[in-house]
């Protein structure tokens, strides 16, 4: 019986933590394929299903370009990110760059309230006339992601990373030749991690797009926000709108699985 019970709680316990986690996205994922008066209905009704509230966001509101500015947003400020944080990282770990103080004053700057950040970054956008701008966006994020990502990836780059280094020195390696053909493919598992973490990161961001974005510059956590009339919150269009933004992050994971859960599970054994 204690047998047969050691077996069953483990999977019981993970179901009901699964449920937990996966029950706002199924109810999202009802409540976009209701129609508008359905979806307000308490106790909940499912109603006739359809497609109705996915042509709606396309058809009233810019929601292709709130998707893409997110797209465009997110990516370039992950693959600016991405290298400079990997050196960052490498600096810190191999060449002890700044001591222990440097270091703490990176994860420092990520207990920092965001509105603190925003408005210095507003009065140089608008002396510079970025304002209202991607490339002011970009630099916005990078302002989020630099440190986290570098912080993060210090620990790839400790332990036995030091001896294939070493190695690769005594074949006749230059440091940097260590760090490009060595370090860097080594580690490679939790870049890739970090990068789709920056992404995610960037993809979900709103005080930054709030206070600095345009009318034409808006990405998709502003954009949902704005899905509000005289009425109230169109909740319909909105839980449509919610699905399809995860959309990137479901298709990005099948092809970074792999590399995501090793390249986590690298670092916490590091």
């Amino acid at each position: 019986m204690n047998r047969i019970a050691k077996k069953i709680v483990p999977h019981v316990i993970l179901t009901v933590f699964s449920l937990v986690i996966l029950m706002p996205l199924i109810w999202i994922v009802r409540v976009s394929l209701t129609d508008k008066l359905t979806a307000y209905k308490i106790p909940p009704e499912i109603g006739t299903l359809g497609l109705m509230n996915y042509v709606d966001i396309f058809q009233r509101y810019p929601f292709v370009s709130w998707f893409a500015n997110s797209f465009i947003v997110a990516t370039a400020s992950t693959l600016v990110a991405l290298p400079l944080a990997t050196a960052m990282a490498y600096s810190f770990a191999r060449l002890n760059t700044g001591g222990a103080l440097l270091r703490l004053g990176v994860l420092a700057s990520q207990m920092l309230p965001p509105i603190i950040l925003v408005l210095p970054l507003f009065g140089v956008f608008l002396l510079v006339g970025l304002t209202q701008s991607r490339v002011a966006l970009i630099i916005a994020h990078l302002t989020i992601a630099l440190p986290f990502l570098s912080w993060m990836l210090v620990s790839f780059f400790e332990g036995d990373m030091a001896r294939l280094e070493e190695a690769a020195r005594v074949d006749g390696a230059s440091r940097w030749q260590a760090f490009l053909f060595v370090a860097v493919p080594v580690a490679a598992p939790g870049i890739l991690a970090a990068g789709l973490l920056g992404f995610i990161l960037s993809w979900n961001e709103f005080l930054f797009v709030l206070v600095l974005s345009g009318p034409d510059t808006q990405t998709l956590p502003v954009g949902l926000a704005s899905l509000e009339t005289h009425a109230g919150v169109e909740i319909a269009p909105l839980a449509a709108a919610t699905v399809v933004s995860l959309l990137p992050v479901f298709a990005l994971l099948p092809f970074l699985r792999k590399h995501l859960i090793q390249g986590l599970s690298l670092g916490a054994l590091k």
